[in-house]
């Protein structure tokens, strides 16, 4: 509310208008003017006053109508009106208050009346001013939060949640927009699989994908890989990307390392339902061209390259239980991992063969050893 506040009298009679104005402008108050409901309808709307002294008994439109038609009016803020009468019975006081006034006085008006129903008008005023203020600003938190967990969703599609928060928290999703940068990608998918789904029922190929993608997700999770794609039995985790990390390496060999335990785990029960599956899965280090792509509402963040080829080909030569890395990715994971060299293989879709190795476990830290 304005300071000081801006009152609108509204009276056919010159006398009384000209007293009332007299009076609030002696309290300090901004007085408008309107002789009659049609410049009083106007003024409301040209002028906006935190407060109306309204006459009720007035030609062409009376001041009942007119309070009627302001508190109708939604794209007027809360105005109150003491409508002014020189009836005083029950019955008109009543109409009054039905019509939408919030208080009323009686003529001739008291002045004593007069400076305690304004100033206690303004007070609502001001409260409720106060309330659609702090209702703005919960409003638009509430909006921003929304806003957030929106894009904390689109991104957790395939991002560990850790990240997509950072992201979202930091404002600015640029970062997901195309560039080029070193990552490790990380390809595997059931062995079987397309024999698999050609005889077994849906239910049960469901139920498969389920306890893969169950066991294998929280892994991702848990080393904060970004997940390219499902692709029924077949995923893409790659890192380093959106967001850097020194460890890339060594998180891809670890999670694959743990990927393969995993399913490794679930494959005597799949025996036991008469389903013949393992997992196979290779890795590549190298410079690839990542963003996002798709359309509104509806997008991926990917990755394309030479690396991202050569890690699909080595998953695709790898046998059951078998993680397959490319040279360069071998050499930077050498020294906290057993690495056996198969030196070079001509894969599937390549043009030249590739050296490649394969990487069977974690090593242990010689103060373990001791301790063992």
């Amino acid at each position: 509310m304005r300071d000081p506040a801006r009152i609108l009298v509204v009276d056919d009679v010159p006398d009384n208008v000209e007293i009332l104005r007299m009076r609030l402008e002696s309290l300090g108050y901004e007085v408008v003017t309107a002789v009659d409901g049609e410049q009083a309808l106007t003024a409301v709307r040209e002028t906006l006053p935190d407060l109306i002294l309204l006459d009720i008994m007035m030609p062409r439109i009376d001041g009942l109508e007119v309070v009627r038609r302001l508190k109708a009016d939604r794209t007027l803020p809360f105005i109150p009106v003491i409508m002014v009468t020189a009836k005083t019975t029950p019955k008109d006081v009543v109409a009054g208050l039905e019509a939408g006034g919030d208080d009323y006085l009686t003529k001739p008006v008291d002045h004593g009346a007069l400076i305690v129903r304004v100033r206690a008008m303004l007070r609502i005023k001001a409260l409720h001013d106060e309330v659609q203020g702090l209702n703005r600003e919960l409003e638009a938190k509430v909006a921003a939060q929304v806003d957030e967990l929106q894009r904390v969703s689109r991104l957790r599609a395939f991002l560990a949640p850790q990240l997509a928060q950072a992201i979202v928290s930091a404002g600015d999703e640029r970062i997901l927009e195309n560039h080029r940068r070193e990552v490790v990608a990380m390809f595997c998918d059931l062995r079987g699989f397309t024999a698999f789904s050609e005889t077994a029922e849906p239910e049960d190929i469901m139920a498969v994908l389920g306890e893969y993608h169950g066991a294998v997700g929280p892994l991702i999770r848990k080393y904060e890989g970004t997940l390219d794609r499902f692709t029924g039995d077949g995923m893409m985790v790659f890192f380093n990307d959106p967001l850097p990390c020194e460890d890339a390496p060594e998180r891809a060999a670890r999670l694959s390392l743990e990927v393969r335990d995993a399913v490794a785990a679930l494959v005597p029960g799949w025996l036991r339902r008469g389903h013949r599956l393992g997992l196979g899965i290779g890795m590549a280090q190298g410079f690839a061209t990542l963003g996002r792509i798709g359309f509104e509402d509806r997008f991926d963040y990917t990755a394309i390259g030479a690396v991202i080829n050569l890690a699909a080909r080595l998953c695709a030569d790898a046998a059951d239980g078998e993680v397959l890395v490319s040279s360069r990715l071998a050499a930077a994971i050498e020294a906290i991992c057993e690495i056996e060299d198969l030196g070079e293989r001509q894969l599937k879709g390549m043009a030249r063969p590739a050296a490649v190795a394969r990487l069977r476990a974690v090593k242990t830290p010689p103060e373990a050893d001791a301790r063992g």
